[in-house]
């Protein structure tokens, strides 16, 4: 019964937290992963890749899957509502007091201090997704090797579906389904 106070505690915290959307939960997981040990860090790839495939918001999604994991379909449930809540708080809250602060020059200035905060969340859960999906520290560990490093494939892949992704703007599914295909292909 602890396990899933603590998983809705845990999420709580990341709902109340992690501004800015899905990707910006991403840091607090990888923090949630070391100091709990109920994933290992390289277990965000597979949940990201999931939680985009599936429908519904990847935060929710990735809550959902990582309580899953850790106490079945009641963790599941108990992750995904710990996320939930602090926005239904906060959107209960807002509603009732926005009109009478929406004028506020602080409420502008919080929202201009946050703006840039949550770029940056993004921007390193960003970074920590290309770190665990295209360098390779364990080879280069092994071999001492500096070209070691890199996984110079899976670097050029990206290069290619950033430069297709802005260039053509095509839905994201069509991405993911021809890097699924593409990634038994190539066994990447």
């Amino acid at each position: 019964m602890m396990i899933y106070w603590q998983l809705f505690y845990e999420f709580f915290k990341i709902g109340l937290f992690a501004v800015g959307g899905g990707m910006a939960t991403l840091p607090f997981l990888r923090h949630l992963s070391a100091a709990t040990g109920w994933y290992p860090e390289s277990f965000i790839i597979d949940m990201i890749a999931i939680s985009e495939s599936t429908p519904g918001p990847i935060g929710i999604n990735m809550a959902t899957y990582v309580g899953y994991h850790v106490g079945g379909i009641l963790g599941g449930l108990v992750a995904t509502l710990g996320l939930v809540m602090p926005s239904i708080i906060i959107v209960v809250l807002v509603s009732k007091y926005l009109s009478r602060f929406s004028k506020s020059p602080y409420v502008e200035y919080a929202f201009s201090g946050i703006r840039p905060a949550v770029t940056g969340l993004i921007a390193a859960a960003g970074y920590s997704i290309m770190k665990l999906s295209i360098f390779q520290t364990r080879v280069y560990g092994e071999t001492g090797n500096l070209m070691d490093l890199v996984d110079f494939r899976k670097l050029v892949y990206f290069g290619v579906v950033f430069y297709l992704i802005l260039r053509f703007k095509k839905h994201p599914i069509l991405y993911i389904v021809a890097s699924a295909l593409i990634g038994i292909a190539f066994r990447f």
